[in-house]
């Protein structure tokens, strides 16, 4: 079970929720994909949970959530990424104050575009492991200093390029940081478990063990 929790943020006292594990460990901030927090999000919180990290939901759109595609496309339209950016900010800090050491990212969807521009952007990021989604180019800040990240993406994407990624990655190994990246016989969403027009299961399975892998490495 996740607890719904309030913590503070430079916007404001803001939404998240908690999946804690049985001791204290590293901590991962989950970013939801365009239908915000819902039962999906809240059973990956409790799998990285059961995995040993503590699993914080961050919450971008204000307590809502969405049914349909219509509904999803108006919030994720309404959101804007400086602010999420703020959020996952305020989340690192969070997560700090409560006793964890190091702090990464990870979202699916649009939440994956946000782990990715929380890499390049917010400070006290240690790793971060973004799943089919790209952020604005205004907020691809490649340097050498970036925090190790961890790319999972559909080799045939229809909403995310994966030659864009690919671009992306170049600049970062380029620069000197380090970027693993993937590509998925899965489409888009391949993660969604809820779903089954979108859950792959290789790609699924696959995916699952090369992040706690690569988490377990770089929040040790």
């Amino acid at each position: 079970m996740t607890e719904k929790i309030m913590f503070p943020t430079s916007l404001g006292e803001t939404h998240g929720e908690l999946a804690l594990p049985a001791k204290p460990g590293p901590a991962i901030i989950l970013v939801h994909e365009w239908w915000g927090i819902n039962a999906d999000m809240r059973r990956m919180a409790e799998r990285f949970a059961a995995e040993g990290f503590v699993a914080m939901l961050v919450d971008l759109y204000g307590g809502r959530s969405a049914t349909t595609g219509e509904e999803a496309m108006a919030l994720s339209s309404e959101m804007k990424t400086a602010n999420a950016m703020q959020i996952i900010a305020g989340a690192v800090v969070y997560l700090h104050g409560r006793g964890s050491a190091k702090v990464g990212v990870t979202g699916f969807c649009l939440g994956g575009g946000m782990a990715l521009a929380a890499a390049c952007t917010v400070p006290g990021i240690d790793a971060a492991v973004p799943f089919y989604g790209t952020p604005k180019e205004e907020f691809v800040k490649i340097t050498k200093d970036l925090p190790p990240i961890l790319g999972h993406y559909a080799k045939n994407d229809a909403h995310v390029s994966f030659e864009r990624v690919q671009g992306i990655q170049k600049r970062a190994t380029e620069a000197g940081a380090h970027f693993e990246l993937h590509g998925y016989d899965g489409g888009h969403a391949f993660m969604r478990e809820a779903d089954p027009n979108a859950y792959h299961e290789p790609s699924a399975t696959l995916a699952w063990t090369r992040t706690l892998a690569f988490l377990r490495k770089n929040l040790a």
